[in-house]
């Protein structure tokens, strides 16, 4: 991407915006802002997904990053109907970069989360789908696979990415509780990620790289889930 449309960081407007929606979290309030909204959140962010999406293709060949509200970037709304919160929107910005064919919260991916006053990237899948669930648990305790993982999470460790998405307190029937890999069965989610405070370089176009540095060590990850749950 170049000319105006290239991507030279978020401002410091990008992150004051998500700091007063925090404390005025109304609909009045977002119409006297949404020229902000457009300007200094939805415009950086279109640039940031096209810019980070071609930096993730020379290494995941077949990412998914469409620079549009429900495709990498998440709705500013929330959806209230089953929720006792009624507050109408979301106090962060959330984008995804996915891989394969299925919907993008079913898929392995790359995720980047800004709530000031903090800064989050992550990567893997946050939520199994209920059909791959047992494909998950197959594979984390198969000779193979589940070598494979533990290979990868302990390099990871080393580098101080932990796994989340542990759910269950019980190893489910079938399983054998002795297993190295027995706690894994307790996840419902296998992601892991970087948390910190907002960095210089998110005012400027480093921002790609520094954002691809630590989604690399993940990427074996990516690929053992995309191998095991496609």
């Amino acid at each position: 991407m170049s000319g105006e449309n290239a991507f030279s960081g978020f401002t410091k407007k990008t992150v004051q915006f998500f700091r007063e929606l925090a404390k005025n979290n109304d609909k009045a309030w977002f119409e006297a802002h949404r020229d902000v909204y457009e300007a200094e959140v939805m415009a950086p962010s279109r640039a940031f997904v096209e810019a980070m999406g071609a930096k993730l293709r020379t290494v995941v060949p077949r990412i998914v990053a469409v620079p549009k509200v429900n495709k990498s970037i998440f709705k500013i709304h929330r959806d209230t109907r089953f929720s006792l919160d009624p507050s109408p929107f979301k106090t962060n910005l959330g984008i995804y970069f996915w891989e394969g064919p299925k919907s993008r919260l079913e898929s392995s991916g790359f995720y980047f989360h800004l709530e000031p006053p903090t800064f989050m990237l992550g990567g893997g899948v946050y939520m199994i789908p209920d059909k791959a669930l047992e494909k998950f648990r197959r594979a984390a305790v198969g000779p193979k696979s589940g070598t494979e993982l533990t290979s990868i999470l302990r390099e990871l460790g080393r580098q101080g990415y932990e796994p989340g998405g542990r759910h269950y307190k019980r190893i489910p029937p079938g399983y054998d509780a002795s297993h190295p890999n027995s706690s894994l069965l307790l996840h419902t989610g296998l992601y892991t990620g970087w948390e910190g405070k907002i960095p210089p370089e998110f005012y400027s176009p480093e921002l790609v790289d520094f954002c691809f540095e630590r989604y690399r060590p993940i990427i074996p990850l990516h690929e053992w889930l995309m191998k095991n749950l496609a």
